[in-house]
């Protein structure tokens, strides 16, 4: 019992302070990326290639004064960063990322590269995550700020608007593998099935649910707060949005939040729709951070090359386009599974 525990607690340190260190060098990955795209040089200064720039950047916005507006809700004020940054966390804790390892002979017994599993792994994913629009709301709400509390508005909109369709995209897939667990939706995902006869494709549920991949990434970018649906923050229309009045590093934990989200967000589409850690020849924790690697350089991509939605075009193509597809997908894989199995 206290070894099993240990070994949980080894896993939970394991896992947060990578993905804490990946949130900070996203930030360096998305100024190379859209550097590149557009032409110029991106970070380069501080570092080889600009490596250290994440970690320059942390200790400027520790330094950085700590600004409490006089006219805040100061209790709210204070929490709502937390509240925004530990559910992206905790959403994390039941994401398959390979199947087993025993460190190259180092570990008597094999450890699972999971926190944990449980049967409705993809309802708990979805419950959190959804948690995290609170802090974004609380914030506009306390800044008593009239552009803070027109992005949290926003964002709650936004939020329902897409949640229901992300839901929806995923009930394929539930469908198709007859299971809530994520590690039972990757298991679905082994071996092959060949393509006219001749040309062998991996079992990953992107082949048989397009539509609804397509469907929770478009949603995911929603979600996230990410171009072209970054309206809660849309700096030409309300100064920065619900962080308006924030500083230092609770103004630093809101972008924590945003690019752990993302990465959250990748490694759900991964395991869901992309096979999660399966892949030949490359150890399974490989296979499984190149594909969300190749998920962030497409929300990175996107940012760089796609305007703006206006806040009536967020709200009709939500409604009106997404929704509908959602459940057209639904009908016709419900149908498919019960003629064909």
């Amino acid at each position: 019992m206290i070894e099993a525990l240990v070994i949980i607690l080894i896993k939970i340190a394991v896992v947060m302070g990578l993905l804490l260190l990946a949130v900070a060098y996203m930030t360096w990955l998305e100024r190379k990326v859209i550097a590149d795209i557009q032409v110029r040089i991106g970070p380069d200064r501080v570092g080889p290639f600009g490596l250290l720039q994440p970690i320059a950047d942390g200790i400027k916005l520790m330094l950085k004064e700590d600004l409490i507006p006089a006219h805040v809700d100061r209790v709210i004020y204070l929490l709502a960063p937390s509240l925004s940054i530990i559910p992206a966390l905790i959403a994390f804790s039941v994401i398959p990322f390979g199947s087993s390892t025993t460190l190259f002979g180092l570990l008597a017994h094999p450890v699972t590269l999971r926190i944990t599993d449980i049967d409705v792994g993809i309802l708990f994913v979805f419950g959190v995550s959804s948690l995290g629009v609170y802090g974004i709301v609380l914030a506009g709400w306390a800044s008593n700020n009239k552009y803070s509390l027109l992005g949290g508005l926003r964002s709650s909109a936004q939020m329902i608007s897409y949640e229901l369709s992300m839901g929806l995209s995923v009930v394929g897939v539930v469908l198709l593998a007859g299971s809530l667990s994520l590690v039972d939706i990757v298991g679905a995902q082994q071996g092959t099935f060949w393509l006219l006869g001749i040309l062998p494709i991996p079992n990953w549920f992107v082949f048989w649910q397009p539509l609804g991949f397509l469907l929770f990434f478009t949603c995911a970018l929603a979600e996230t707060n990410r171009a072209p649906f970054d309206l809660p923050e849309a700096e030409t229309e309300l100064v920065a949005g619900f962080h308006t009045e924030y500083s230092s590093m609770k103004f630093a934990m809101f972008f924590m939040a945003e690019y752990a989200n993302m990465i959250t967000a990748s490694a759900v589409a991964t395991t869901l729709f992309l096979g999660g850690w399966l892949g030949p020849v490359a150890p399974s924790p490989v296979w499984f951070l190149g594909k969300v690697f190749v998920l962030l350089f497409v929300f990175i991509w996107f940012r760089a090359t796609l305007p703006r939605f206006r806040y009536d075009q967020l709200m009709y193509f939500g409604w009106k386009r997404l929704l509908p597809l959602a459940l057209l997908n639904v009908g016709v894989t419900a149908v498919s599974a019960a003629l064909w199995g």
